[in-house]
């Protein structure tokens, strides 16, 4: 079987062929080919417009995979796989992503064609929890806040939640959402000693945890709520107004998800307003951020340029994780 895999600047063609091997060493007839960007931030907008659009938002260019007919396999992380790519391989039978979400496939078209599509579930889910407990801590302790400051040589002990700084321990962390990243923050927490809640439509019960029947009941109760639902027409703009006036005054609500999970504007609102105490936000709606982006004039969010997954561990173990998952599933 012949495989197209198209690195980026992420997990680029180096690291692609190492993590690949074990096709090879199958049998596969793997090629390597490079998806070019001058810099990681062009790169991230080209994703932006994916996860927002859909795969036909960004168009591949053709010498990627024009010459490859008989391409039974393609692997791609960022890189679209639209109607114009699965038109020019007509062979192909499986479409690999490596990561947990496939916005990047046009997976209608692609299953209407007798395609498989496939995605590696968990391949950064360690180091997106991990990322979001390092949030919870950073925004309730004032932590960045404190360090920008003190670069100003400025010794800070005044914050917006001076008179309510919490300790995670004996609070109530509500988890929106309750798949492999979500569960991974809530065996991290249990460390921390907090009573940890969930909503999930989808998963009915997990030992050691509490499901709550409603989203809302979960919001009036939790001290920090903390978002890992996928993106999809059901959950655009699950939190919103309504549920920001539901949630407690010293809340803090965490998003190392998608941006689409929150209306930013009614997030923005709920901040200025001081509805809610704070939150930490590492997805936008726009990114990198706007020059007049309001999140900058805010001192009760903390920010971060859309970095939760990216450890070299997740990228470089990622295509060596969807190549195992990949074999086991042709046996």
């Amino acid at each position: 079987m012949k495989c197209l895999a198209i690195a980026d600047l992420f997990i680029d063609k180096p690291t692609m062929e190492a993590g690949l091997e074990k096709l090879r060493q199958q049998g596969y007839d793997v090629i390597v080919r490079q998806w070019a960007h001058p810099s990681i931030e062009k790169l991230q907008e080209d994703n932006l417009q994916v996860e927002q659009h859909g795969a036909e938002a960004v168009t591949l260019p053709a010498d990627l995979y024009t010459d490859l007919q008989d391409v039974e396999l393609v692997i791609t992380q960022f890189a679209p796989v639209n109607k114009a790519v699965i038109d020019k391989l007509p062979k192909l039978k499986y479409i690999g992503v490596l990561r947990g979400g496939i916005e990047n496939i046009n997976k209608e078209y692609a299953e209407s064609k007798g395609i498989k599509v496939m995605n590696t579930p968990g391949r950064n889910a360690r180091s997106v929890a991990e990322f979001t407990v390092g949030m919870m801590l950073a925004e309730t302790r004032n932590i960045a806040r404190a360090h920008d400051a003190l670069k100003d040589k400025y010794w800070r002990k005044d914050f917006v939640n001076a008179d309510v700084i919490p300790e995670i321990g004996g609070k109530t962390i509500g988890l929106v959402g309750f798949g492999h990243i979500a569960q991974l923050v809530a065996k991290f927490l249990k460390g921390f000693d907090a009573n940890v809640l969930f909503y999930d439509k989808y998963v009915d019960h997990v030992d050691g945890y509490t499901k709550v029947d409603s989203l809302e009941d979960l919001l009036k109760v939790a001290d920090i709520i903390s978002l890992h639902a996928r993106l999809s027409p059901e959950t655009q703009n699950l939190i919103n107004e309504k549920h920001f006036k539901l949630m407690k005054s010293t809340a803090v609500i965490i998003n190392t998800a998608r941006s689409g999970l929150i209306n930013e504007h009614d997030l923005l609102q709920a901040l200025k307003e001081k509805r809610i105490m704070g939150a930490a936000i590492d997805t936008f709606d726009d990114e990198p951020l706007k020059e007049e982006s309001e999140f900058y004039l805010l001192d009760n969010v903390t920010i971060t340029p859309h970095m939760a997954g990216s450890t070299l561990d997740a990228f470089s173990n990622t295509p060596k994780l969807f190549a195992e998952i990949f074999l086991k599933q042709q046996k």
